[in-house]
């Protein structure tokens, strides 16, 4: 089988597409390696209709959870929830796109 049953891109609320990108630049600007291709994918996502690459919304999940990680001690507990909150919602996305797509039929 030569094709990929999952689907390559997947379509995000814009709120969501919104928040991740403002947490990318702040991972962008802690030098978190990997944010800055997820960072102008989110920042041009309003031009596409909120449709990205699967790979880059999960990539954009991992450097927004290195972010959470490295500014848990610095930040306050809302904005550190919030960021694992967006970081959740991605990986949640992708975890639904590469999930099989259930039957009704019965065996």
């Amino acid at each position: 089988m030569t094709s990929s049953s999952f689907q390559r891109t997947l379509t995000l609320p814009a709120t969501l597409c919104e928040q991740a990108a403002q947490h990318l630049e702040q991972a962008a600007r802690r030098t978190v390696d990997g944010a800055g291709i997820p960072l102008k994918a989110f920042r041009a996502a309003a031009d596409s209709d909120y449709t990205l690459p699967v790979s880059v919304v999960e990539q954009a999940a991992g450097c927004l959870l290195v972010l959470a990680t490295e500014t848990a001690q610095t930040v306050r507990p809302s904005v550190l929830r919030t960021t694992i909150g967006v970081a959740l919602c991605l990986r949640d996305a992708v975890q639904a796109v590469h999930r099989p797509a259930l039957t009704t039929r019965f065996w």
